[in-house]
């Protein structure tokens, strides 16, 4: 590709379309991951606008696995607030209500937090699940890791310029100055992020343009944190509407199911 854009750019018509071409490659990559030496397959999801998008195209796209194949996912949240699942603001539970209800994936095999802990023993507990279920890894290699990206660059709960973009001990870590409510959150960090396997940021409306071609196309000094997720041995891509690919310049692959 010539120029700095990181992966592979896909554009889509629609952010139906765009939802519907994700969950397929869920599913794809879940099958592949399945009939693999490790036979499992492990996701990791963002909150916003994607729980509604997979919600929508998820369940048929992964229903050909069966109970027996979804028994084998495990299921962790790249960012969760510390809130209770019960509250409009947990990613967990907006995912328990409109996806899991239909995605019939183990309890066991779902990796949240403990919202009743203390924010640091929050982050604590869902690094020790984690590193429970990604037993002989060093640090958790996720198979496929699903990003949003904010008008601010941020993704996950990785901010502008804040210290935990340093972060290279924890796999999780807590913040408790999100200037983005609710304050409190756990978060993956960028170890992780950088270790998955796949990784593929979703970003959809005119409103995401300006920001991403400043991420996919600007040399910068001070780089976004979306921009730092740049997996070491792994695969990135992008899956963009077409309004928020509007300011873009750089190649892109662009796609219709019509």
């Amino acid at each position: 590709m010539a120029a700095p854009a990181p992966g592979l750019i896909s554009v889509f018509s629609s952010p139906q379309e765009l939802g519907a071409s994700l969950a397929q490659l869920v599913a794809q990559r879940a099958a592949c991951c399945l009939a693999g030496a490790r036979a499992r397959f492990a996701l990791g999801l963002s909150g916003g606008s994607l729980v509604s998008m997979l919600a929508r195209e998820l369940p048929a796209a992964a229903a050909p696995a069966g109970p027996a194949g979804l028994a084998r996912w495990t299921l962790g949240f790249c960012d969760e607030r510390l809130v209770p699942f019960e509250h409009a603001e947990s990613t967990y539970g907006l995912y328990r209500t409109h996806l899991l209800s239909r995605l019939p994936i183990p309890d066991s095999q779902v990796i949240t937090i403990d919202p009743a802990l203390p924010l640091e023993q929050a982050a604590e507990d869902y690094a020790r699940k984690l590193r429970q279920a990604f037993q002989g890894d060093s640090i958790p290699v996720f198979d496929l890791l699903i990003l949003g990206v904010g008008p601010d660059g941020h993704t996950c709960s990785l901010f502008p310029d804040h210290p935990l973009l340093q972060e290279r001990e924890k796999i999780v870590a807590p913040i408790s100055d999100s200037p983005k409510p609710p304050p409190q959150r756990v978060t993956l960090t960028l170890p992780v992020l950088n270790a998955a396997r796949t990784v593929i940021f979703v970003a959809t409306g005119e409103g995401k343009a300006a920001v991403l071609k400043r991420i996919l196309e600007d040399k910068d000094s001070n780089p976004l944190p979306a921009a730092l997720v740049q997996p070491h041995t792994g695969r990135l891509c992008w899956f963009l509407d077409e309004a928020a690919a509007r300011l873009l310049t750089v190649p892109f692959e662009k796609h219709s199911t019509l």
